[in-house]
This record gives C-alpha cells, sequence and structure tokens, in this order.
C-alpha cells in the first residue's frame, strides 16, 4: 500500500489531506510537531510527504533533510503560501521534488499531481527533459551543472513564477528560455525575447508596453507591446541590467501589479506574461553599485538559474560540434583538429564555438569534408595555452595574494586576439557582429585585469594602495577582479 506523510500544524488541513488520500486508497500518517515526525519516520517508511514550510517547533526545510535522510527514496511536496515562495524554491535546490501553494484552489488538480508525482519513475524526469530540448535543438550533454540546472529550469517551467537567468554572453540564456516555455503550461501561447540593451530608452519603452496613434513624433498608428502581445505566454527580457532607470521603474510596475499603460494613453491593461529576464552581469553587484534597482531584482529573482560556461563542461564539446554540423551532412571534424578545441578557453562560449565551425566548414567547402586544424583560427590553432588571467588570483583571509602574469603571457594574449580578430573581418562572408563587440569586451577585461595585478604585484596586494597607483576607487577595483569576465 503506498504510505503517504502530512506534516502540518493546522488540524484542519491534516485532517482534509487524510480524508482526501485515505479515499484513494493511500494509507496516510499526519504529524504536527517535530517529535510526531520523527516518531512516524522511526515507524515505517513512507513514499511520499507533503511537508508545510511553516510550523510553530521547525520548518519545511529541516523536515525535508530529516525525511531525506531517513528515507532517500521518498518523494517530499512543500507545501507553501505565495508570500514563502522563494524558500519554497531553495527547498526544490535541497532536494524536494516539488511544491504547492496553500489554499488549494483545485482539489481535482492536487489529486491528479500527487498520484503522478507518486506513479511517475526516476527516470521519467530526463526524458521530458530530453524531450523538451530536443523540440527546440537544445543539447543537454552530459556535465552534472548543466544537467542539474536543466532539472530546476524543468521543475520551475510549470510553476507561475519569474525567472532570472545568468550566465556568459554566449552561453544560451535564450535557449534556456525557450525550453522554460516549452516545458511550460504556456507552450500553446507566444513566446517573444527582447534585448534590453539592443534599444533606445523610448523605444524599449514603447516596444515593451505598445504606444497610442500620435504619442510620438513617428507613432502614426497604435501599436501593442509586448506586454500585451504575449500576455498568456512568456517574454524573455535579455541583458536586463542594461534597462535605463525610467524602465527599470516600469517593469516594477507590472510585475506588482500586473498592470500597465501604452505610451500616450490614460487606460490600464493588464497583462499574464511569465517574465524570463537574463544578463550576462552580476545583478547583485549592479545593485550594489546603484545601476539596478533592488526591489526590481527582488521580484525578477524568485527563482535564479547559472547557466554553465563552455569550458566547464568540455565533456560536451563533441555532442555540441556535432549538432552544429548537423546541417553539413558528411563534413567531420579530424582528432588533431578536436583536440584544439578542446583546449581551447572558449570566452565567447557556444557562440563563439558556432562561428568557429560555421568559419571552418565554409572554408574547407569544395576542398575537404574533414576539418583539419588549417581551418581553424589561429588563435586555437596555436598549440601554447595561456591559463585565463582570473585565475591568477588568489584570495586569502588577510589580503590578495597575486601569482605573475608575465609580458610574454600577456603578449601571447594580445598576439593571439589580434590574429582571431583579422580572420574575422578577412576569413568570413558573413560577419557575427555580437562576436567582435564580445572580443572587445574580452580585450578590455583581460588588459584590465593585467594591470591592476601589476599594481597589486607592486603594492604586495594592498588594494588601497593599488587603487590610488591606477587612479581608481577600491570599488572599482575590487569590480574589475570580482565581476569583469565572470557575468
Amino acid at each position: 500500500m503506498t504510505r503517504l506523510l502530512v506534516v502540518d500544524d493546522e488540524y484542519e488541513i491534516g485532517n482534509f489531506l487524510s480524508y482526501l488520500f485515505t479515499k484513494k486508497g493511500y494509507e496516510v500518517s499526519v504529524a504536527r510537531t517535530h517529535q510526531e515526525v520523527l516518531d512516524h519516520l522511526e515507524q515505517k517508511d513512507f513514499h511520499l510527504a507533503m511537508v508545510d514550510l511553516k510550523m510553530p517547533d521547525t520548518n519545511g526545510l529541516q523536515v525535508l533533510q530529516m525525511i531525506k535522510k531517513k528515507m532517500p527514496s521518498c518523494k517530499v511536496i512543500i507545501m507553501t503560501g505565495y508570500s514563502t515562495v522563494k524558500t519554497a524554491v531553495d527547498a526544490i535546490k535541497n532536494g524536494a521534488n516539488d511544491y504547492i501553494e496553500k489554499p488549494f484552489d483545485d482539489i481535482d488538480e492536487l489529486e491528479k499531481h500527487i498520484d503522478n508525482l507518486l506513479h511517475i519513475p526516476g527516470a521519467y524526469l530526463d526524458e521530458e527533459i530530453n524531450k523538451v530540448a530536443q523540440q527546440i535543438g537544445m543539447v543537454t550533454g552530459h556535465t552534472a551543472s548543466m544537467n542539474t540546472m536543466l532539472k530546476m529550469a524543468y521543475k520551475f517551467a510549470g510553476k507561475n513564477i519569474n525567472i532570472l537567468l545568468e550566465g556568459e554572453t554566449g552561453t544560451g540564456k535564450e535557449v534556456l528560455a525557450r525550453f522554460i516555455h516549452e516545458a511550460s503550461h504556456r507552450v500553446q501561447n507566444p513566446f517573444i525575447g527582447l534585448n534590453c540593451g539592443a534599444l533606445t530608452e523610448t523605444l524599449l519603452e514603447s516596444e515593451l508596453f505598445g504606444h497610442e496613434k500620435g504619442a510620438f513624433t513617428g507613432a502614426g498608428q497604435q501599436r501593442k507591446g509586448l506586454f500585451e502581445i504575449a500576455s498568456h505566454g512568456t517574454l524573455f527580457l535579455d541583458e536586463i541590467a542594461e534597462a535605463s532607470p525610467a524602465i527599470q521603474v516600469k517593469l516594477l510596475r507590472v510585475l506588482e501589479t500586473r498592470e500597465f499603460m501604452r505610451v500616450g494613453s490614460e487606460h490600464t491593461l493588464r497583462t499574464n506574461a511569465r517574465i524570463i529576464a537574463a544578463s550576462h552581469a552580476n545583478l547583485h553587484e549592479a545593485v550594489r553599485n546603484g545601476s539596478f534597482r533592488e526591489d526590481l531584482l527582488y521580484r525578477l529573482d524568485v527563482v535564479k538559474l547559472q547557466i554553465p560556461p563552455l569550458r566547464e563542461r568540455k565533456e560536451d564539446l563533441p555532442l555540441l560540434i556535432q549538432k552544429l554540423l548537423e546541417k553539413y551532412p558528411g563534413v567531420e571534424f579530424s582528432n588533431d583538429t578536436m583536440g584544439m578545441m578542446e583546449n581551447h578557453y572558449w570566452p565567447g562560449n557556444i557562440r563563439e564555438l558556432s562561428n568557429v565551425v560555421t568559419r571552418a566548414v565554409a572554408l574547407a567547402e569544395g576542398e575537404t569534408t574533414v576539418i583539419t586544424p588549417d581551418y581553424l583560427p589561429v588563435n586555437i590553432r596555436d598549440a601554447k595555452k595561456v591559463i585565463p588571467i582570473e585565475r591568477k588570483v588568489e584570495k586569502t583571509d588577510s589580503s590578495l595574494v597575486v601569482k605573475d602574469f608575465s609580458k610574454s603571457d600577456l603578449k601571447h594574449f594580445l598576439d593571439g586576439w589580434n590574429a582571431e580578430m583579422v580572420d574575422l573581418l578577412e576569413g568570413q562572408e558573413e560577419l557575427d557582429l555580437e562576436l567582435v563587440k564580445d572580443n572587445i569586451k574580452r580585450l578590455e577585461e583581460v588588459v584590465e585585469k593585467a594591470f591592476v595585478y601589476k599594481a597589486l604585484r607592486d603594492t604586495l596586494g594592498n588594494r588601497k594602495e593599488a587603487s590610488k597607483k591606477l587612479n581608481i576607487t577600491v570599488r572599482k577595483l575590487r569590480y574589475i577582479l570580482n565581476e569583469k569576465g565572470h557575468g
């Protein structure tokens, strides 16, 4: 017989759930205190536990740990009110299978949800993730961090909560956002993406909220905004950190009230769009330096998913290349070429990989179907591998210890960067300007850090003295060390 444990100090909730699931043929036990939980766990094994997040003498996270320690195979659902959803999210990250919000508005849906969770085999989740990924052409790979992140994304996809995606430029934040949309109940409605850094403040406001005819010069007719168009779907806001303070205020209002007005209108409209925001910058640091609103971050960061950079999932490189080569039947990469690509640091991540593969295939067209190292950019062909500059720093309790970053290392990086940019300019008919901009940012980051590290070496790790030497603030120095290049 299926055994279910209900942990809730409210008698009405415990009695209701006991009656509901006993009627379905389950054996239900109810615990209302910390001690009663311990007693029940000592007496029998359970298949599923429904655990209230807030209790007088314990909490759901503690009970979750107790259950998982005593019986790891027991599935756990956290019961929570809306105000504690953030904690419920933490519970899922710590091993809970799901959470449900109280009060229970749809009893039939609750029963179905519990039945499904009890009878779904462990491999089912992986199968569903792979199914959704294949539908959108996403490579899941074998990296543990990537697979864990995708499981979190899949679990949260069905919830009506905002999600924040963080990751370096080119890691595939929009692809992950589309994955979440496809795995959600909103899949039949629009998925719309917008890069907040690609538009001026006026254009961004019009794109998001729409405008009335005559609202500004050039507004020849009424236009719906993306909050209106994606009302029952998903709105993906990329590079949200680039939104101006004025736009941030208006975004906050929409997230708080679900209401907005078109530019030039006095009529309020409502939206049910699910927001997925993304940034390559650290938004918490942006809050600290005053460029991003803390209350807006609080609204966006209900769930945060961090996408690992390509250099941390090198074992997935062959699968990613295979996927990119599907458009070119018969083309393959030689073992030497694969070895060089595995040694590359991939600062531009999957976007850079896509450009390298496209470029190599274009250069080899008409000559060979086997991509040899000759068709790779100079910076990848170069066998000498430079340790990324940010890895040359070690933190201790008292000071910053800086290892050498030699002049030859910096020269090697600059030579490789220069060769790569020349290759991009001369070697492709279609040029990806985003990759060019990424490379320029990378140049700025590495050179800045090289000079910062030299100043720290000269001052024996004294940040205050080093910042004076560089004519910057200590805060700016910390930003260069801790943020640039880590997105």
